[in-house]
């Protein structure tokens, strides 16, 4: 008899069971209503089928809808194979490839029968249908083991060359799993799933649109067909959703940016910015109060060149990493003749900075430092380019020109806990005064990187004290560790904004790192007369000015608060003999440093407020015969009811208060 498995839940009790006994099977065996909640477990932290037999001692955690992380993650993987079943029962002939989950559903890129071509928007409802078929059905979903060449031949009968090619190249060693759909559909998958397709809410789901897509993301393989869906644990949640997506149409800062006249993008520069004067107002807005807190904050502002020889990002360790992301160039294009080569095999090459580091550590080694230098905390408004691709590029949210409120702080290894402590309560005061709640997360070592274990843990564990001591490392503020996501070099914070409709946005981040500095033989004289090896923290708040700005457009639905507004206010004339009044009233507004406009069109005042307000415009000051003869204007604030009358000296004294920057109060 065999011996029997110790399994301990997660309030310690441990339960003695039969090898192959599943958690569904203790589950049913502590009640009914637990039976039925159960969606999967956590076996030793991993997450499995609530199915799958135990095969030794462990710690066992029954996963319900209430672990809605879990839930979903499960709900959308689930969804995406539904979602490839009902596509290659409609259409036969189709070769599946991947399906994941995403943050909010799942997509899955198909190979259509070159009989039928692409697919499109058209298909999706037949094959929602055929999805919600399919979760009626409540087939079984059974987790197979299966030999490497026995599914390779499987794969290459069916003709399904996607899978066979992808089976082929996995890790020899690695255990291959399968997925079966009741008795026939299956797929390649290491899972975990839900015990059957019944397991979804068949009201919970929707496909939302079809795309192009390469096979294995490189435009030299196979033009695919994706398909996207978005995927919830119930029909509320999928509305709540559509509602967001709604409004996130709304606010999309492409249709605001181009309304309001902030900005556009063309062809012509891909991927950089074209800042109009309403829009380049904004940034300087932003670039000034950085610069206010940056110089409170015991910065000192540089700036460095954009283009550098190749060797400098070889050294640093970017080359190798970023090099196909990198603009280069000819150091020197030789004479040639029109039939000969343009650049010679042995010319030296440049690059477009992709960051900013290298020369700041560059500026470091100027000169000797000594302990008492550190910390030194430079900063640079740094203008970087990378190498996107086309169809990665976005708006504002991913360009291939951007800058950077970059800076580098260089410190003794005594100062780290405080300088990051720092950095924290000056992004929380910076992010609060933009109206922003957010997390904050701790993105931990990579499985390639530079250095030793132990100076990993070391970074990493100075990173946790300095939230710990700034108070951040509470539920309150979302605190939580994620293995695997930190930079080559370095373990770092990173800052996850909420914005106005709850969506979140990876913005700030401070990273620990030891490895730059010793590539680039950065020192410091000791107190003991040595050369020592500072740290360096690189950190940014905003991240890139562009991605920040499109990120404020969308969180105010271009309702900018008044000290950003591009136009802080408008003089707009019921009658024509007010016109003079209303250039006084002008005069006074810019002389008291409000940024304000006169509209004297011959245009009835509700066509004026109309479009004013639809131009996103704080204030609106109306002035006719009456407030010309008594001095008072009409004040209309955007996105209220009404109006105020009120002296002109005291609307000026209320516009002038709210036009002062949060950090200026």
């Amino acid at each position: 008899m065999s011996a029997m498995l110790k399994i301990t839940l997660p309030d310690g009790n441990v339960r003695e069971v039969a090898p192959g006994t599943t958690p569904a099977d203790i589950a049913a065996a502590i009640g009914p209503g637990l039976a039925k909640a159960a969606i999967a477990a956590r076996v030793d932290g991993e997450l499995r089928d609530i199915n799958r037999p135990l095969e030794q001692d462990a710690t066992l955690a029954l996963v319900t809808a209430k672990d809605e992380a879990d839930a979903l993650e499960l709900a959308r993987h689930d969804f995406a194979h539904v979602l490839a079943e009902a596509v290659q029962a409609l259409f036969p002939g189709t070769q599946i490839t991947f399906g994941p989950s995403t943050d909010d559903g799942f997509y899955y890129d198909f190979a259509p029968n070159p009989d039928r071509g692409p697919f499109t928007d058209e298909d999706l409802p037949a094959i929602e249908a055929k999805m919600r078929e399919i979760i009626a059905a409540n087939k079984p979903l059974r987790r197979e083991v299966i030999a490497r060449d026995t599914l390779i031949a499987q794969w290459q009968a069916a003709g399904e060359t996607f899978k066979a090619q992808w089976a082929a190249e996995l890790p020899q060693g690695e255990e291959l799993t399968v997925y079966h759909s009741g008795d026939g559909w299956y797929d390649m998958c290491r899972g975990p799933h839900l015990a059957s397709t019944g397991r979804l809410d068949p009201s919970a789901f929707k496909l939302t649109r079809v795309s192009g897509a390469y096979w294995r993301g490189d435009q030299n393989n196979a033009m695919l067909s994706r398909i996207y869906g978005t995927g919830w644990l119930n029909k509320k949640q999928l509305a709540e959703h559509l509602t967001r997506l709604e409004e996130a149409a709304k606010r999309d800062h492409r249709k605001l940016g181009a309304e309001m006249d902030l900005f556009h993008l063309q062809q012509e520069a891909h991927g950089s910015v074209f800042w109009h004067p309403k829009g380049y107002l904004i940034w300087r807005q932003l670039e000034a109060y950085m610069r206010r807190a940056i110089d409170d904050a015991g910065y000192r502002e540089v700036k460095t060149p954009q283009v550098m020889d190749a060797r400098q990002w070889e050294t640093s360790g970017h080359w190798g990493k970023y090099r196909e992301n990198m603009f280069v160039i000819p150091d020197e294009v030789p004479n040639v003749d029109d039939e000969g080569p343009l650049v010679s095999d042995d010319a030296d090459w440049m690059a477009l900075k992709p960051m900013n580091c290298p020369a700041h550590v560059l500026i470091f080694r100027q000169g000797i430092k000594s302990y008492r230098d550190l910390p030194m905390r430079l900063y640079e408004n740094g203008c970087c380019h990378r190498n996107e691709p086309h169809g990665a590029l976005h708006g504002l949210m991913r360009v291939r020109q951007f800058t950077q409120d970059d800076a580098h702080i260089f410190c003794r290894e005594d100062q780290i806990v405080e300088e990051v402590r720092a950095f924290c309560a000056l992004a929380d005061r910076i992010y609060k005064d933009f109206g922003f709640t957010y997390s904050i997360k701790l993105a931990l070592r990579p499985e390639k990187r530079f250095g030793s274990e132990e100076m990993w843990d070391k970074a990493e564990n100075e990173l946790r004290a300095a939230v710990a001591a700034a108070g951040l490392n509470t539920p309150e503020f979302g605190w939580e560790e994620l293995p695997g996501e930190g930079a080559f070099y370095a373990p770092k914070l990173e800052w996850h904004l909420t914005d106005a409709i709850g969506r979140t946005w990876q913005v700030g981040t401070i990273q620990s790192d030891r490895v730059l500095p010793e590539r680039l033989d950065a020192s410091y004289v000791g107190e003991d007369g040595e050369r020592h090896r500072p740290v360096m923290l690189h950190r940014a708040i905003f991240g890139s000015y562009e991605r920040f700005i499109g990120i404020l457009i969308e969180h105010y639905a271009g309702r900018f608060p008044a000290w950003l507004a591009p136009v802080q206010a408008v003089v707009a004339t019921i009658v024509s003999d007010a016109d003079e009044y209303a250039g006084d009233v002008l005069a006074k507004l810019r002389a008291a440093g409000i940024r304000a406009e006169a509209d004297l069109r011959n245009e009835k005042i509700n066509y004026k407020v109309r479009e004013h307000s639809l131009a996103k415009v704080p204030n609106l000051l109306v002035v006719g015969r009456r407030e010309a003869e008594e001095g008072k204007v009409a004040l209309r604030v955007l996105g209220s009811e009404g109006q105020s009358f009120l002296s002109l000296d005291e609307a000026i004294s209320r516009l002038a208060n709210e036009a002062r920057a949060p950090d200026m109060l």
